[in-house]
C-alpha cells in the first residue's frame, strides 16, 4: 500500500458525494451531492489541499453528475433527464433520458473527446440487468451504448479517446471497449470482487484509478490491469476519483455519509467529506462538453 497523507479536504460533510470533474479554464471543481439534489462548485488549494465550496445549485430531485462546457455553461443529469444550467442561473430542460413512471434514475456520465456527454442508470427498485449507458448526440439523439447492465458506474477514456472504460457496478468490473465502434464488443478488464468499482479516471501513464466502494480504497491499475498502488481512505464509501489544480497532480476522492452502520459513522467520522491528497503523475484532462442545442425528448 503506498503511503500518502490524506486530507479531510471539505468543511462540511455530504450525503453521496459523487462525480468529481476539474474545469481548467475556471480552475473549479465540480462535483454533485446525489440524495441531496445539489451541484457544487469549489476552489482547490494546490498547497494545503483544502476545497472551499463556492456556489451550490439546488435541485427539487436527485443529480448524478455534471460537465462544463467551455463557456461555464452546465449540463446536469438530473434524476431522470438533462438539464442545461446556464452561466446566469437559468435552466432549460434537455434530453429524458429515463422513461416518466419508470423506477430508475440517471448515475454517473462524463464527456468523451468530441464534446458527447454520456451518462448510465441504475434501478431503484432492488437488483436489474437492464440498466443501460447511452451518448448524447449533438443533434439530440440518444445513442444506446449498453443496455443490459445491473448498475452503470465511473466512465473514463484513454487520450488518443479510441479506448473507452466503463464500470458495471453490481457485476463488479471495469471493461473496456474499442471507442471508436459503436458495434464494438466490450470485455472485462478488472475483476473486483472485495467491494464495488465506482468512479474511475485515468492519468497520463494511462493507469486507471478506481473508488473501491465499500473497501475505503482507491486502487491505481497498470494498462495491463495489474494492481499497481492502493491508497486507504478513513471512509468505507469511497465512490469517485478526478485529477485536479492547477497541475492536476491534486487527487479528489469523494465519499458518502449514507448507508452506515452506527458503529461505522464512529470509526469513520469523516465519511462524507471530500479527500485530497498529492499524486507523482497528473491526470489527463477531462474534455469539455459540446454544448450544442439539445432539444428536450418526449417523455
Amino acid at each position: 500500500m503506498i503511503a500518502r497523507r490524506l486530507t479531510a479536504a471539505s468543511a462540511e460533510t455530504f450525503q453521496l458525494a459523487e462525480g468529481p470533474v476539474w474545469d481548467a479554464v475556471r480552475q473549479r471543481l465540480l462535483w454533485v451531492d446525489i440524495l441531496a439534489g445539489y451541484v457544487l462548485e469549489g476552489s482547490v488549494d494546490d498547497t494545503t489541499g483544502r476545497i472551499t465550496v463556492t456556489r451550490r445549485h439546488a435541485f427539487d430531485s436527485m443529480v448524478a453528475a455534471v460537465a462544463f462546457a467551455d463557456d461555464g455553461t452546465l449540463l446536469v443529469a438530473a434524476q431522470e433527464h438533462l438539464v442545461v444550467l446556464g452561466i446566469d442561473g437559468t435552466r432549460r430542460d434537455g434530453a429524458r433520458i429515463v422513461p416518466s413512471g419508470v423506477r430508475r434514475r440517471l448515475n454517473d456520465g462524463s464527456t468523451d473527446p468530441s464534446g458527447r456527454f454520456l451518462v448510465g442508470t441504475l434501478s431503484l427498485d432492488g437488483p436489474s440487468q437492464q440498466e443501460t449507458l447511452v451518448r448524447l448526440e449533438p443533434d439530440g439523439r440518444l445513442t444506446a451504448l449498453d443496455t443490459e447492465l445491473s448498475l452503470s458506474n465511473g466512465l473514463a477514456r484513454s487520450a488518443d479517446g479510441h479506448t473507452l472504460y466503463s464500470v458495471d457496478t453490481l457485476r463488479h468490473t471495469v471493461s473496456v471497449r474499442d471507442y471508436t465502434r459503436d458495434d464494438a464488443e466490450r470485455r472485462v478488464h478488472l475483476r473486483i470482487e472485495d467491494g464495488y468499482p465506482d468512479g474511475i479516471a485515468l492519468d497520463t501513464e494511462e493507469h486507471l484509478w478506481v473508488a473501491v466502494w465499500g473497501a475505503g480504497e482507491i486502487r491505481r491499475y497498470s494498462p495491463a490491469g495489474a494492481l499497481t498502488s492502493r491508497l486507504a481512505v478513513p471512509a468505507p464509501h469511497t465512490s469517485s476519483i478526478a485529477f485536479a489544480g492547477s497541475d492536476l497532480r491534486t487527487l479528489v476522492i469523494t465519499t458518502a455519509s449514507a448507508d452506515l452502520t452506527d458503529a461505522q459513522r464512529s470509526q469513520y467520522p469523516d465519511s462524507g467529506c471530500l479527500f485530497t491528497t498529492r499524486v507523482d503523475v497528473p491526470g489527463a484532462p477531462v474534455p469539455s462538453w459540446s454544448a450544442l442545442p439539445i432539444a428536450p425528448t418526449p417523455c
